[in-house]
């Protein structure tokens, strides 16, 4: 028998192993069963889950907390589901604005406009509240000499909202903010979905993404400098999506050229 397979070792392994990850791996057992920490930690996570797909985005804190940062409009608007129960049964309604907030944006076009920012609560109005604000000041810095549009905040929004949003304001590039479907051990997880000359009728091959937003996961100092390095090459290739690759500098390429 090897030294990695003696059972005396198995508790030491399974605990370096449960350090690493926040998985479910290496639980335990009692006969057949799992362990009832295990189960009830189990069912604690898919709790959580369900509650954040199901929590109410507050749009009044996150637009005050996104104006502080931007010292700029934020727009409140809303998708074409009328409520929650709505957006999950119906997601093409939610990837289109109500009337109402068509209208406003109207009054809001600002041709010209290099850059749309766009948070939505999705799957996760958590993950948005939690990380939108702190990661558009991490992005901002790294946007000298682009013109903004208004950040727009978007109830029962899906990630195509932003291609309705992104062309009514006249933007050349949209980003939208949005939370991704949580996990049993992310469940306020942010995306990032970046598309060049936004419109209705764009498809996901044509945009990219940066997944997995937050404080356990892709930190915002990277993930901001991954979006800014992707917009730079959109703007100057013009197009997004699986056409665009590039490398994104490391942190320790960032640290040495600051």
């Amino acid at each position: 028998m090897s030294e990695i397979a003696h059972p005396s070792l198995a508790p030491v392994l399974a605990a370096r192993l449960r350090a690493l990850t926040p998985a479910r791996v290496a639980l335990g057992r009692t006969g057949v069963s799992q362990h009832t920490r295990d189960l009830l930690a189990f069912e604690r996570c898919h709790a959580l889950a369900r509650d954040a797909v199901h929590a109410p985005l507050q749009p009044g804190a996150l637009a005050a907390a996104i104006r502080e940062i931007t010292r700029g409009d934020v727009l409140a608007l809303h998708s074409a589901a009328a409520d929650r129960a709505c957006y999950l049964q119906r997601p093409d309604l939610g990837r289109r604005l109500d009337d109402p907030s068509r209208k406003r944006l109207e009054l809001a076009k600002q041709p010209g406009a290099d850059l749309a920012l766009v948070a939505a609560d999705g799957l996760s109005a958590l993950a948005v509240e939690r990380h939108a604000p702190p990661m558009i000041a991490e992005l901002l810095p790294q946007l000298e000499g682009w013109r903004l549009a208004p950040v727009c905040i978007v109830e029962q929004g899906r990630v195509a909202i932003g291609d309705e949003i992104g062309s009514a304001l006249g933007a050349r590039i949209v980003v939208v903010l949005i939370g991704e479907r949580p996990g049993l051990s992310s469940p306020d997880s942010l995306g990032a979905y970046i598309t060049f000359e936004p419109r209705v009728g764009r498809t996901d091959a044509e945009r990219n993404c940066i997944s997995n937003i937050r404080t356990e996961g892709l930190g915002y100092a990277d993930a901001a400098a991954r979006l800014a390095a992707l917009l730079a090459a959109a703007r100057r290739l013009r197009l997004t999506g699986v056409a665009l690759r590039i490398k994104s500098p490391s942190r320790q390429e960032r640290l040495n050229s600051a």
